[in-house]
């Protein structure tokens, strides 16, 4: 059964535009599972529709698959023996069919169609141009391929340039949209599935909520059979001309490097190629480069650090990637007890501490934290800082992550209070600190939160699994 979460602000922007009454040509992109076809579908419901999925075929046998579902929407019997050859006609007839009424056409994985007819952007810019504009059909060009979508279709020098009306571009959900495909597990198991799929609904889909996480994972990525074995390779495949090399600068950023040099020493490359490759998978939103938000100039600032920014590729580039013989040899068992359940817990402190910073830049307004200019974390010689927020108004806030199994005290907040004395040059003024825990807070600190009185120094936030998840009213208290 398929699972339908979220969207409301996608579907409704599409719902506003299909009641303009004005024609419109809309192009929605995203990666692959991210959840587009479901999305339009359910946008069609109710309508007046045609949805077409492309497949890579010829040209041929597409207009034959094109105009039998043609035949399938629309009782005309013109179409009873009739099978398109050209692209155009087929249009053309779709403009006659939207001249006096609304007609959503949706023409889904595109770009197969253009593989088959490299010149079909073109000619879909002329087909608008003299007809499609001109009638209230509601065109929308979905596909997977992102580089393709935007190179072809959104660019500048694409033939469509200008004629669109409106772009979505889906993106994977939030780890609290995530949450919601597991409602028989902990807010800890919710956040662990996280970040072993990360917001990817496909990939959440083939979780059985009720069978544990250890299951799910022996049963759909340390199998050969699984669903998520591959799924890395066929996505960069999809996307990129050398995954090889992608696959090696992914494996080597989930491995523990970070900084360009020790990236491109990993992989076998200089400095200037892996800026290059690097440079790619940032403009696909699968690595991204972190500058702490206390470097005067963090735009231009050279000392960033490099992360895998989708859970689910960072979890299988740690622990399946270099262990894939292993599962080929059907000793997925061994690989989970022997190099993943060991490091697990390592290795989601690290997604807790994203899954907080996400939290500010999301929802940040539940905790008065909604004026945010720039949310990261914070290197030194001798501490980090898990949260640093940049304030419109200049005013800093600073927060500690701490993924364990018992309750957080005062000692945290201490040393958290310890280390910001330490900055240099000394960050004010400072509006609030935050505190992130796993396993909840100690009665003590509870207390001090309690006691404190409202104006005295900075604001201090308790925030624990259930508040990250679920969003209930949270207080606000003085340190």
């Amino acid at each position: 059964m398929t699972i339908f979460i979220d969207r409301a602000s996608e579907l409704a922007g599409l719902e506003s535009r299909w009641r303009s009454e004005v024609s419109e040509l809309v192009i929605v992109y995203g990666r692959r599972r991210v959840g587009k076809t479901e999305l339009l579908l359910r946008f069609a419901q109710g309508k007046r529709a045609l949805y077409f999925l492309a497949a890579q075929v010829t040209k041929t046998e597409q207009l034959r698959q094109f105009s039998q579902q043609l035949r399938s929407t629309f009782d005309d019997p013109l179409l009873a023996h009739l099978t398109f050859t050209e692209w155009e006609s087929a249009w053309s007839y779709l403009a006659q069919k939207a001249e006096g009424e609304r007609l959503l056409v949706v023409l889904d994985e595109f770009p197969y169609l253009c593989e088959a007819q490299a010149a079909l952007p073109s000619l879909l810019q002329r087909f608008w141009d003299l007809q499609g504009r001109h009638t209230q059909l509601f065109l929308v060009l979905c596909g997977s391929q992102v580089s393709f979508m935007e190179r072809e279709l959104l660019a500048q020098r694409a033939p469509l340039y200008g004629r669109r009306t409106a772009q979505l571009q889906l993106r994977p959900l939030s780890f609290r949209d995530a949450a919601q495909f597991f409602p028989q597990y902990s807010a800890r198991q919710q956040l662990m599935a996280y970040g072993m799929l990360g917001g990817m609904p496909a990939y959440l889909q083939r979780f059985d909520p009720h069978r544990s996480l250890r299951q799910n994972l022996l049963r759909e990525a340390l199998s050969v059979q699984g669903f998520l074995y591959e799924e890395p390779h066929f996505l960069l495949q999809m996307e990129l001309r050398d995954p090889k090399t992608y696959m090696a600068l992914l494996g080597a950023i989930a491995s523990g490097c970070t900084r360009l040099n020790q990236i491109a020493q990993r992989a076998g490359l200089t400095v200037q190629v892996a800026s290059k490759y690097l440079n790619v998978l940032r403009g696909l939103a699968l690595v991204a480069r972190e500058v702490s938000p206390l470097e005067r100039a963090p735009e231009r600032s050279k000392k960033g650090r490099y992360r895998v920014a989708d859970p689910f590729l960072q979890f299988w580039f740690r622990f399946l990637q270099p262990h894939l013989s292993l599962v080929e040899a059907g000793a997925g068992t061994l690989v989970y007890q022997r190099f993943i359940a060991p490091q697990l817990d390592t290795y989601l402190g690290g997604v807790f501490e994203e899954v907080c910073r996400e939290f500010i830049r999301r929802y940040g307004g539940e905790l008065g934290e909604e004026s945010v200019r720039r949310v990261g974390r914070h290197w030194g010689a001798e501490f980090d800082l898990d949260i640093v927020i940049e304030h419109l108004d200049r005013s800093w806030s600073f927060g500690e992550c701490k993924w364990t199994r018992r309750p957080l005290g005062e000692r945290t907040l201490k040393l958290l209070q310890a280390r910001i004395a330490q900055l240099r040059p000394a960050p004010a003024p400072v509006r609030s600190l935050l505190l992130f825990a796993s396993s909840g807070f100690t009665e003590r600190l509870k207390r001090r939160a309690r006691s404190a009185i409202a104006g005295e120094g900075p604001l201090l936030h308790l925030v624990d699994l259930k508040a990250l998840l679920a969003a209930p009213d949270l207080d606000q208290r003085s340190a």
